[in-house]
């Protein structure tokens, strides 16, 4: 018996159905009710609310933030360790806590900076031990500030694990041509290596932004809510509590699906973009 094509894709199909399409079609749908379950625009217009576009402000400048720092930094790390010529055995190393600090993430992340950075954190402690009293001097790791902090340990390390693979795909006879043709290390980075390298690294900013963008658990448990994001907001309407409003919470859902389909579009695209070079 012959097994139809099509078999050997349902199971995907089946998955982004339940985990995709139809979350999605929820919040669409719950987009348009009150909480008395009557048809309503009243939950796309409270969107437009001075709270509401703050949270989306903020949101966006702490993920674009985090995945632009993240993008440089973790850049920077991945070419030393590719191209810079340091030890092989550290390059394993950095791809294995690269690994697992990119899922390192929530709660445990929080608490792993209070218990680092936090008042009577030990890194405090110590610098408290030499004069230095950091929040005297106005850091706060329960911040804007803070919050980036924490991100970065995600982020950094993922921006090295999505780059990595592009660095080691530059190939040598580029760079001899480019010596060559008389070029120096200036004119090859900056005519042949970084504009190869520009789909890639635009592709990795929209993948940290994504996946700042909709961390939930690190900031509510670092800050308590304290700072205005959409997430937050996001919890805050739809687990009941004085706020409780799960209409308004879909359409903010629906809100970042948005802007999330829109980073999706452009990732592809520059993927596509890459994918003409080999990386």
């Amino acid at each position: 018996m012959k097994i139809p094509p099509w078999v050997g894709v349902a199971p995907f199909l089946a998955f982004a159905f339940l985990f995709l399409i139809l979350p999605s079609g929820v919040l669409l749908v719950g987009a348009f009710f009150g909480g008395d379950g009557h048809f309503t625009l009243q939950n796309l217009i409270d969107l437009g609310r001075p709270r509401i576009l703050s949270a989306y402000t903020v949101t966006v400048q702490l993920s674009a933030l985090t995945a632009f720092l993240g993008v440089v930094l973790g850049f920077l790390l991945a070419w030393s360790v590719t191209m810079g010529g340091l030890p092989a055995t550290l390059k394993g190393f950095l791809s294995t806590f690269s690994g697992v600090a990119s899922n390192f993430g929530g709660v445990p992340l929080a608490f792993a900076f209070i218990a680092t950075l936090g008042r009577v954190g030990l890194l405090t402690a110590v610098l408290n031990t030499f004069g230095i009293d950091i929040y005297d001097q106005g850091f706060s790791l329960y911040t804007f500030l803070g919050l980036t902090l924490a991100y970065l340990y995600f982020q950094l390390p993922l921006m090295v694990l999505i780059i990595t693979p592009s660095l080691e795909g530059m190939k040598r006879e580029w760079r001899e041509a480019s010596v060559s043709l008389g070029g120096g290390r200036w004119t090859y980075w900056t005519r042949v290596a970084l504009p190869v390298l520009t789909p890639p690294l635009l592709a990795a900013f929209l993948l940290l932004f994504g996946n700042a963008f909709g961390a939930y658990a690190t900031a509510y448990a670092l800050t308590g809510g304290v700072i205005n994001l959409v997430p937050i907001l996001i919890g805050a309407q739809i687990r009941g509590d004085v706020l409780h409003n799960p209409g308004l919470g879909y359409a903010l859902a629906l809100g970042m699906v948005a802007i999330m389909a829109a980073s999706i579009v452009v990732y592809s695209w520059a993927q596509k973009r890459a994918s003409q070079w080999g990386l």
